[in-house]
């Protein structure tokens, strides 16, 4: 099997198309895509790589910050909401292993006296690095964007109006996720760098794919790897579209293995940005993606924060 089977299309299509029958043959393809992959790369996304560029430089200089130090930003029994989660806690839903990571998390700046100030803490930022919170929340940001943009294209793509996500997100509890993942010293461990795992959130995009390790477990249940150009953010669905989609656009399962030999002992980053609904969104199924063929999979809806807390207890972050 190749990469060259999970597809990579260029968003410019439907951002600035040639064309209005290019811009529908573009949410064509990505739904497509995403029926039978849930992955996709999206190029020509606008993101400047000086921006990506910046924020990987003020990420890797908190990640070698003293152990002590980066502590200082570590909130204990925040579920990881907001700042520093140390090496080898998060774990895998069903995993016997954690994961070989550490990670910083960024949240939405909202007012304090939101109504959702309670589910969404305010953020940290590491005095030590200088930039951090201007590299950092501008990356945030221009995600953010792309990410509305995505879903545009799959709102039309399950016959929605295409702003139906924008006042359901426009709050969302969404999460730019830096992270390190040290270099492996011994060839013999049965953890991975990320255990195979489906993301909670709606959609997923990943800046840093360009670095080997991530692969996407197919249909046929078969590991295929899926290393972007560098040019490229990978962006996968997440289990709360998979269950507002009832199964429509499945949650593919996902995992970072550890590379072989001295590559192992090179750190790699990434830097995932979980897209998340508003707290207080109800996801209950679709009504236009029930069909005799897919009945009404999920009977009892639940809100975003809700399935949000239920699935971070499950990976050991709460």
């Amino acid at each position: 099997m190749t990469t060259a089977q999970i597809p990579t299309l260029d968003i410019r299509r439907f951002t600035q198309p040639a064309s209005a029958e290019d811009r529908v043959a573009f949410v064509a393809e990505l739904g497509a895509a995403y029926r039978e992959w849930g992955f996709a790369g999206i190029r020509g996304h606008g993101i400047a790589q000086q921006l990506i560029d910046d924020s990987y430089d003020v990420f890797k200089g908190f990640f070698a910050l003293p152990e002590e130090t980066k502590r200082k930003y570590h909130v204990a029994g925040g579920g990881g909401a907001r700042g520093y989660t140390p090496f080898g806690v998060e774990t895998a839903k069903d995993s016997k292993y954690f994961d070989l990571k550490e990670f910083w998390h960024v949240g939405r700046e909202i007012p304090r006296d939101s109504r959702y100030a309670s589910d969404m803490p305010a953020n940290l930022w590491p005095d030590e690095v200088h930039g951090f919170r201007e590299h950092a929340y501008g990356l945030y940001n221009a995600l953010d964007l792309l990410g509305a943009s995505v879903l545009s294209a799959l709102a039309l793509h399950i016959g929605l109006p295409e702003n139906w996500f924008a006042d359901k997100t426009d709050s969302g509890n969404s999460i730019l996720r830096p992270i390190h993942y040290p270099p492996i010293t011994s060839d013999d461990i049965p953890n991975e760098r990320a255990g195979a795992h489906e993301d909670i959130n709606l959609i997923t995009l990943l800046v840093g794919a360009s670095s080997e390790g991530l692969e996407v477990k197919s249909r046929k249940g078969e590991w295929v790897p899926f290393t972007a150009d560098a040019d490229t953010i990978v962006v996968n669905i997440g289990d709360m579209l998979q269950r507002l989609t009832n199964h429509v656009y499945p949650s593919t399962t996902h995992r970072v293995v550890n590379p072989p030999g001295e590559k192992a002992r090179q750190p790699r980053y990434s830097t995932p940005f979980f897209l998340h609904p508003n707290p207080d969104f109800l996801i209950d199924v679709l009504p236009s993606t029930i069909t005799p063929d897919n009945p009404k999979r999920y009977p009892e809806p639940i809100t975003a924060q809700g399935y949000l807390e239920e699935r971070l207890r499950e990976i050991k972050l709460k």
